[in-house]
This record gives structure tokens, C-alpha cells and sequence, in this order.
């Protein structure tokens, strides 16, 4: 082989192997995972009483369970997230019932059997936050979105709605640069905060959810729900 060709075939095989690598590369998805066992770890806020968390097995995996009995309180992580490297929130969910009758958009109705949302600081006051939840509801319709009646700074979007899914697990992806944007007009480049919850404090009702695979990721598929 001459030099030419020597060089030329050292060019040949590092483009190959740079192009490679570039393509593993790319099926890499960038993912900030929480287990459940690092969720029991959170600290919890309190609204009213203590909604019960455990880790518990479920279709052979170990999952999150909430259990709430007429208490609100929240497992939560101030963390900041990059939406830029991990813009998709994913999770699997469960819950055990909804709750009939109630007016979600009312003080009196503002409880879910199963809730996730994340924040996003606007000021350095501790009010100064804007927060999207996303909520399994009892009565307002899949997709519907509202404020939080106690607060315009908390926005609402019901994922799931009634009893058409109750007891299956159900996969959730969502994009929440694009939830700000549609909700607040706004289009963070980073969130500060996330929590779950089960609640049932101002309608004093009862409901139990699960949760697991919950995390951001750079790759909008949806995880692989316990069956």
C-alpha cells in the first residue's frame, strides 16, 4: 500500500468510526430519572394532614403509592431542571377512583386522585413561582385547562378524566416548555421544582395512586408502563 493510500484508508476508517460514534450518540436520550425510592426521600409540604406514601409492588415492580384519605401533602424536589438537554417530562400512572361531583375549577373541588406538576421561579419571592399541573380529574374533561382557584399562578391540565382508565396504568409525556407557552406565554429554559401528589382535603374524599418512571428526558417516548 502506498502513503497516499495508507492516509487515505486512516481517513477513510476514523470518518467511519467518528460517523458511528455520532450515531450512537444520537440514540442516547439525556434523562434525569427519579426512583421511587429516591421520591420517599423528598421532602413533604402540607396542605392538610398527611397523604400516605409507600413503595409497594405492583405488577412485579416497585412503585410509588399515595394513599389519601381526606389530607393534601406533597412529596417535592427544588432541583433545577435543564429544558434545553431534557425537555419531556415523562411518567406511569394509576388510580384506584376518581371523585363524582365535584367542581374542579371551585376552592370546594380542587382535589385529585393523582397530580404531578412542576415550577418555574419568576422572581426571587417565594410567591413569585409559576407552577403546571397536570392532573388526573374527576369531572372536567381530557385536555380541558384552568387556574388553580386559589391561585392564577398555578395552571391546570387534565391529562386523564374519569372513570374510563381507573385501574390501568397509563403512560404520560409531556412537553412542558410548550405547557408554559400554551398557559402562561411564557417559555422557560429551565424549571426549578417538582412534586406529586394525591389529594382529597377540601371535598373530604378518599383515593389511592401509584406512580413510577417518572422523569425528564431528551426523547419523547413514552416509558413502558408496569402491566
Amino acid at each position: 500500500m502506498t502513503r497516499n493510500n495508507c492516509r487515505n484508508a486512516v481517513l477513510m476508517i476514523g470518518a467511519i468510526v467518528c460517523s458511528s460514534l455520532l450515531i450512537v450518540g444520537a440514540a442516547i436520550a439525556q434523562e434525569v430519572y427519579f426512583t421511587p425510592n429516591q421520591i420517599m426521600t423528598w421532602p413533604t409540604r402540607s396542605f392538610e394532614g398527611e397523604t400516605r406514601y409507600a413503595i409497594v409492588e405492583r405488577a412485579g415492580r416497585r412503585v410509588l403509592e399515595s394513599e389519601s384519605q381526606g389530607q393534601a401533602s406533597a412529596r417535592y424536589l427544588e432541583r433545577e431542571i435543564d429544558l434545553n438537554e431534557t425537555p419531556y417530562l415523562h411518567w406511569c400512572w394509576q388510580v384506584s377512583n376518581t371523585y363524582a361531583g365535584l367542581d374542579e375549577t371551585t376552592k370546594a373541588g380542587d382535589d385529585y386522585p393523582a397530580r404531578v406538576y412542576v415550577a418555574h421561579k419568576t422572581g426571587l419571592l417565594p410567591w413569585q413561582v409559576e407552577s403546571v399541573n397536570y392532573v388526573w380529574a374527576s369531572t372536567q374533561p381530557q385536555g380541558a385547562t384552568w387556574p388553580n382557584a386559589f391561585t392564577q399562578r398555578a395552571q391546570l391540565i387534565a391529562l386523564q378524566s374519569g372513570e374510563n382508565r381507573v385501574g390501568d396504568w397509563v403512560a404520560e409525556v409531556r412537553d412542558v416548555r410548550a405547557d408554559f407557552t400554551a398557559l402562561f406565554g411564557s417559555a422557560p429554559s429551565h424549571i426549578d421544582g417538582i412534586a406529586l401528589m394525591s389529594d382529597g382535603d377540601n371535598a373530604g374524599v378518599n383515593a389511592t395512586a401509584w406512580f413510577t418512571h417518572l422523569g425528564f428526558s431528551s426523547s419523547k417516548d413514552a416509558p413502558a408502563c408496569p402491566q
